[in-house]
């Protein structure tokens, strides 16, 4: 961007309500200026400011692929000001969008390897774009097996299912779904905290398998022992912390970790990475 304080000004073009609770939606905004979306250039992993001129902004993870053109998607949680703003808005209202930000997942490192995907509740918004670029026909044999392990607190909770069940399908990926817990007679799939099912069906390591992780604090905590048990080391372990975020570009030192700032030296690190800084993520 040549001001990283401007935002890019985009239209809603459609919203979904994400979850049973109504409490996410998932917003697709196109860009009004043609040479806005050609100068919004991202890889999967990273993550925008969603700005909404007089309300404020917000620091969000990229849901839609990079190679999904013509638009840019994003799965809001209703949570504070700017948030509940966002969900009352309308189809045809116009903000904007600053970015992208941050790093993103090592797509380079992870060429010829196998990927484990881990996600928990709404933080699956940048595996959801991963996986839409692993499995793009332009980029599947560049990888070698793909699992994901996502979870969420029940059915209704769990993000884009009608994708999680297309792909569930597919011979080119192992999905496994689960839940905290339900009284659903006709769920198929696993019961359990992510973790758990992490023990249970992802791969174990090799030299040439990577995992990478998003979700809650809690489950990134207790998903560390169950990979390493696995025999994960400790840079085969890619974490992206969605940590106190709010400027976005460095400036105003909210999301520090030691001297490193989630926005600007993240989020995405290495488990390596990590251990090297304060225990405060």
């Amino acid at each position: 961007m040549e001001n990283p304080y401007m935002p890019y000004p985009v239209r809603i073009d459609t919203i979904e309500i994400a979850t049973e609770d109504k409490s996410l939606k998932t917003f697709k905004f196109v860009f009004l200026n043609k040479e806005d979306e050609e100068k919004f250039s991202y890889h999967a992993g990273q993550f925008a400011e969603l700005s909404i001129p007089g309300v404020g902004e917000i620091p969000i993870g990229i849901a839609s692929s990079p190679v999904e053109k013509g638009f840019v998607k994003f799965t809001v949680f209703r949570t504070g000001v700017v948030t509940s703003h966002l969900h009352n808005m309308k189809v045809g209202d116009i903000m904007g969008i600053r970015g992208p930000l941050g790093n993103w997942y090592p797509w380079d490192k992870l060429e010829n390897k196998n990927v484990v995907i881990i996600g928990g509740g709404f933080a699956f918004t940048t595996l959801r774009s991963s996986i839409v670029y692993m499995l793009d026909p332009a980029n599947r044999s560049k990888f070698k097996n793909i699992d994901v392990v996502y979870g969420a607190r029940s059915p209704g909770m769990l993000l884009y299912r009608e994708e999680l069940f297309e792909w569930e399908k597919r011979d080119d990926i192992n999905m496994h779904i689960t839940v905290d817990s339900t009284n659903d007679p006709n769920w198929k799939y696993h019961s359990g905290f992510v973790p758990q099912i992490v023990e249970q069906n992802a791969p174990k390591a090799d030299e040439n398998t990577f995992a990478i992780i998003c979700g809650p604090p809690i489950m990134i905590k207790f998903t560390q022992p169950s990979l390493t048990q696995l025999g994960y080391k400790e840079h085969q372990i890619i974490m992206s912390l969605e940590n106190r975020m709010k400027c976005g570009i460095g400036m105003c030192g909210r999301c520090n970790i030691g001297k490193e700032l989630v926005c600007k030296d993240g989020p995405v690190f290495t488990l390596e990475e990590l251990n090297q800084t304060p225990k405060e993520y």
